[in-house]
Order: structure tokens, then sequence, then C-alpha cells
């Protein structure tokens, strides 16, 4: 797969393409559906398949202080398109000045000038312009006018729950990390690099990995979850991951703390992700140390049980 940073990436030649245009955040069941339908369509039409997609996020440029919470960080998200067979992911910056692009300035230098759209493929609500002026009718006209097609994808949906980044994340602020891997059609996966903590896991006898995420990190909700830990190059291991903010020791910043599963190497350093399998308690205070080593030891033994 190729990747451009901006449409004018396009190199001099560039035939005709089908186009699909988002977001994309988390890359879940529905993304896939029209990803999926552009590749198809491309293959069907003998061009190439292009992926649009913005960074930063259009909620922080438009709105500061709006940044949602970030389910796939770009590189996994470039990772997850690649795997659906798309021939070009194109990165544009949404910079100010490119949020302040009228809807059909957008359709005439991004989709006719640069990328040559023969089929624009979105999602049934996709909006674009300047303040999200522009529909799917919108693009119709412009299509007839530039003479590209437009295929609208249905939304996807599942015992009347239609999956979308948003829903995701309640389920992920929530804890409900079950019902986000339905709807991503995977474990949602938290990353982040190692860092020395407290020390306080290794003199109870649970030595942990402590995480240090990206500030828009899509985190779920404060509690012990069962995860698999996944290291680049290796077979994930299971894992007891503890988030919040250690209320036992009076803590006050919250933090991703994973014990591994039959595990004594060294993780300092190491970018890591998680994949949340299991919710399996909610963050509690314990008077003194035994019953919370306790507690621990029974958080691993449900975890064993939950990741089989």
């Amino acid at each position: 797969m190729q990747r451009w940073r901006g449409y004018e990436a396009a190199p001099g030649g560039w035939g005709r393409s089908v186009v699909t245009i988002g977001v994309f955040d988390g890359v879940h069941k529905g993304h896939q559906a029209t990803i999926g339908h552009a590749v198809t369509r491309a293959r069907e039409l003998g061009v190439k398949s292009v992926v649009v997609t913005f960074d930063p996020h259009p909620a922080e440029v438009v709105r500061p202080g709006s940044h949602p919470a970030v389910l796939t960080e770009p590189a996994r998200k470039a990772e997850l398109v690649e795997a659906l067979g798309v021939d070009v992911l194109c990165v544009v910056p949404f910079t100010p000045e490119f949020s302040r692009l009228p809807a059909e300035a957008f359709v005439h230098d991004v989709l006719v000038e640069h990328l040559h759209a023969a089929l624009v493929v979105v999602g049934e609500n996709f909006r674009f312009g300047h303040r999200a002026a522009g529909d799917v009718a919108l693009l119709e006209r412009l299509g007839c006018t530039f003479g590209f097609g437009v295929e609208g994808a249905p939304l996807v949906a599942e015992a009347g729950t239609v999956f979308s980044s948003t829903y995701i994340r309640s389920c992920v602020d929530a804890g409900d990390v079950v019902a986000a891997a339905a709807a991503l059609g995977r474990p949602h996966r938290v990353e982040g690099v190692v860092v020395r903590g407290d020390q306080r896991g290794r003199e109870l006898g649970y030595p942990t990995a402590n995480l240090l995420t990206h500030r828009y990190a899509a985190v779920p909700a404060d509690g012990v979850y069962a995860a698999r830990l996944v290291r680049r190059g290796r077979e994930s291991v299971a894992a007891a991951v503890s988030i919040g903010t250690n209320p036992t020791f009076s803590g006050r910043e919250r933090r991703v703390e994973a014990y591994v599963l039959d595990f004594s190497g060294d993780l300092y350093g190491e970018r890591l992700a998680l994949d949340f399998v299991a919710h399996l308690r909610e963050q509690r205070t314990y008077d003194s140390i035994e019953p919370l080593v306790a507690q621990i030891a029974e958080d691993v033994e449900h975890t064993r049980r939950a990741l089989g």
C-alpha cells in the first residue's frame, strides 16, 4: 500500500481511482464495509483504490479542545486499512485553511484535479466542506458535473445498534470492552511505552508494566481487565490490567498497569499494545496489603479463565 501525505502527493500520470473519505477512527465494522466496497469496485473497474483520511482529527481544528478519544493511532489505522486491500492511504493535514475549503472546492481540488476519481464511495451520513455544508446529495450533483459516480455505503448495525466511532468510544469509556470488540471486529487496543512506576507491584509479588499512553488515547474506564499484551514480532501473552489511581495507596495519577502472566523479562522502554478482552471488576480500596494481594491473585486466575 502506498502512503501519501496530502493529496498533492499523487504522482504525475496518476490514472482514475475509486476514492472513499472519512476519519475512519477505529476502522470498525462500518468502516470496513465502506472501505471494502471501495476496494471491490476499484478492482471491478480496473483502477486504484484510495482512502482519504485526516490528521489531526477535524474536531480539534474546528473546535479546539474538543478532540475525541482516539480509538486507533495513525500507524495502527494504516495497518488496518492496508489489511483491507487498499492501494493508497492518503492522509490529508487538516489545517484551519483546509477546514475553510468550500464543499465544491474540496471536490474539484481533491477528488477531480488530484485523485481523478471515477467513483466516490461514502457512508450515507457523509458530510464535507466548510461547516460540513456538503452531503451525499451535493456530492452526487457534483459528480454529474465532473464525471464521477457516487455510491453510498449503508450504515452497519447489529441488534438495532448502529456501529460508529462515537458508539465505540462510549463503550470503552464505560468499560464495556466486549461491546466495543463486537463493533470493532477485534478487541479494543491501547498502545504506549513502558515507563518506570512506583515499583509497588514488584514489592507485592506482581510486577507491572506501567504504560505511558497517548494523551488522547481511548483508555477504558477504571477497573481490572483481562487483556492480551502484544509485542512487535512476538506472540501475544496474557495480562491482568489495572486502570485507575491506586486508591489503596492514595494515588492521584491515572495509570494503565499490566501484570504479564508467566513472564519475568524487562519491558522498560518498549512500545507495547494491550488488546482488552474482558472487564473483571471495578477499582476497590483495601484497608491493608493482605486482602489486596489476595484479590490480585484472584484477578490473575480470572484472567487465565477469560483468555482461555
